[in-house]
């Protein structure tokens, strides 16, 4: 980490080109196995694949899945079962299940993790949770933290997941930074203007690197990696967990003097 060049992280920790029209593509990590991807509907429907790296009929045969949708509103059938989502809405979904992706102008990100047991799917609609507040206008860093999935109220196996929206005039999120042991971290940044970028923090503490991220673009967070981001302009990010304990606050935070 120390010594790779930044294009070296770019390509081992970014994900790219997740939403292109007509298209589910994804990342496969080895980082508690998880599964980072996008899918844009278009005219037509999209199937959620059983890409060959999962070596599964389906692609939730043995994982659980969370979604949020990142476009204009459209819905996702699950088992047949129609569900609306607005921009930012959320859904879960439990092992075992057929997704499919409508809406031309929709575009959903989604996570999937290994999962041991069976949960029922749940619309998590955003106008509808509570945010947490977060941060303060003085450090620049006053944020509402949306918890969609994250080891209270909603049963999951392994998944967290949720949105966290930057208040106008502050830059930083999750800051100070924190590490979780036992968790693999994934951020997705979005509504980004296009001129706009964020400078995202990863590595140990004492020798953090950066990644400089566009509109819709994800980094994968291991479980060693502090996370932690500023922004040029407005903006909000997904983040999704997964790993050995769901439990919100198992975490380790990094004094700023650590880094």
């Amino acid at each position: 980490m120390e010594t790779a060049t930044n294009a070296d992280l770019r390509k081992g920790f970014l994900a790219q080109d997740l939403f292109r029209t007509g298209e589910v593509r994804g990342v496969y990590t080895h980082d508690d196995r998880l599964v980072v991807g996008g899918a844009v509907p278009g005219v037509g429907q999209l199937e959620l694949p059983a890409w060959d790296v999962l070596g599964t009929p389906t692609h939730l045969t043995r994982r659980e899945l969370g979604i949020v949708n990142v476009g204009e509103p459209g819905h996702v059938l699950v088992d047949n079962e129609k569900f609306e989502l607005r921009h930012l809405d959320g859904l879960f979904v439990g092992r075992g299940s057929e997704v499919v992706f409508a809406g031309p102008d929709a575009a959903f990100y989604f996570v999937s993790a290994p999962a041991h047991a069976t949960y029922p799917t749940v619309q998590l609609s955003h106008a509808a949770v509570e945010p947490v507040k977060l941060g303060s206008p003085e450090g620049a860093n006053e944020r509402s933290l949306y918890r969609y999935a994250w080891g209270q109220e909603l049963q999951t196996a392994v998944l967290q997941f949720g949105v966290t929206v930057i208040a106008d005039g502050s830059v930083w999120n999750t800051c100070p930074p924190h590490l979780h042991d036992r968790r693999t971290e994934v951020y997705l940044y979005v509504d980004l203007d296009e001129k706009d970028r964020v400078f995202h923090f990863m590595g140990r503490p004492g020798a953090a690197r950066h990644l400089v991220m566009a509109n819709r673009e994800a980094v994968i967070s291991p479980p060693w990696s502090i996370h932690s981001g500023v922004g040029t302009g407005s903006y909000a990010f997904i983040w999704a967990m997964g790993g050995e304990n769901n439990e919100y606050t198992d975490l380790t935070p990094v004094p700023l003097e650590d880094l």
